[in-house]
């Protein structure tokens, strides 16, 4: 989940449980980087300004166990998020530190609008909810310009990615195919696998439609032979290392001409027909090239990351960032353009 300025309005009220405080010190160092410390103040308001928005995004699905339930590798929400919101502090330390290698720093309209945030928040908050996501001024705008030059130099290392991608390189061919489902859905839209038995008719069904399918390629029109028989053909732009509809359909399809036909193909899932209908489809070539460029840009941005945390030395204290609990605690954002009568009730946990 990208965090940034705009979008969920950091200068929003924040609405948060009353609850006892976890005993950290503002002025506690949570994590070094080479010489610039991350004090509790910066790591709390910032690991709650992330918190808000996970409570957003997934809070209606999950509620009050939402920090509790498990996420990755057996670890909850609250240890995966934590553990990354801590890289991502000391990732802005090292971008801030680079910064004059690549000529960035922030303008004096970019600071304004910063200042104006912070005070956007200060007089949104009342003294009890800033004392508790550790929002005073001074740790607001640190946090604001920590990620507004994080943005600055993503796009700055971004810059220097090759973005020249040859059609040969990007190129997508374009087919379309006819699925036999070894599944069903019911009216709730859950997901049930067919019996062995059930199975077997979807198979038999298949293989009389695959018996009408001509051996060469062709002109034969798939569709239409497919709407005959009561089925319906979905069209689908793919190359050499596209999965959907699935690999075995893919590196099938890979093989032949224009409309050239597949055997019948059977997956776990089900079985497939599936024709080539182009072998180079420029608009989805042009669409895969900006996909190719921006994967570019993304590798390079997080290898010079990577370089840099190498060569950097990082000590975090543990102790103090483990005093830090999201489940103790819930933290709500107001969005921007909701009206200040509107509050949103905060949950004791």
């Amino acid at each position: 989940m990208k965090r940034r300025i705009g979008g969920i309005l950091l200068a929003g009220a924040l609405f948060c449980a009353s609850l006892t405080g976890c005993g950290m010190k503002e002025n506690e160092v949570v994590v070094t980087v080479n010489d610039t410390k991350v004090t509790a103040d910066v790591a709390n308001f910032y690991v709650r300004y992330v918190q808000a928005q996970y409570e957003a995004y997934y809070g209606a699905y999950l509620g009050d166990q939402l920090w509790t339930t498990k996420a990755e590798k057996g670890k909850t929400y609250e240890e995966t998020v934590k553990a990354s919101v801590l890289k991502e502090l000391e990732t802005m330390v090292l971008l801030e530190e680079h910064a004059k290698e690549y000529g960035v720093e922030l303008t004096d309209a970019e600071k304004q609008v910063i200042k104006a945030q912070v005070k956007k928040f200060d007089k949104a908050n009342g003294a009890k909810e800033k004392k508790k996501v550790s929002g005073s001024k001074k740790t607001v705008e640190r946090v604001l310009t920590m990620l507004a030059l994080q943005n600055k130099m993503a796009e700055a290392i971004q810059k220097e990615a090759d973005i020249n991608v040859s059609d040969e390189e990007a190129a997508q061919k374009k087919m379309e195919y006819v699925k036999f489902s070894y599944q069903t859905t019911d009216g709730s839209g859950k997901v049930k696998n067919l019996s062995e038995e059930e199975k077997q008719t979807v198979k038999k069904s298949a293989e009389a439609f695959a018996a009408g399918l001509p051996q060469d390629t062709t002109d034969f029109d798939l569709q239409a032979y497919a709407a005959e028989n009561g089925y319906e053909t979905v069209p689908l732009t793919f190359d050499k290392t596209g999965e959907q509809p699935t690999k075995e359909v893919v590196e099938a399809a890979d093989q032949l001409p224009e409309g050239g036909i597949t055997s019948l193909i059977e997956t776990e899932g089900g079985l497939y027909v599936a024709k080539v209908t182009s072998l180079f489809d420029q608009e989805a070539t042009n669409t895969k090239k900006g996909a190719i460029v921006e994967e570019r840009k993304n590798e390079l941005y997080q290898s010079k990351i990577e370089e840099w945390t190498k060569a950097a030395k990082i000590k975090e204290n543990k102790k103090v960032w483990k005093k830090i609990k999201l489940s103790k605690m819930s933290v709500k954002m107001k969005t921007e353009g909701q009206k200040d009568s509107q509050t949103t009730e905060s949950q004791e946990k």
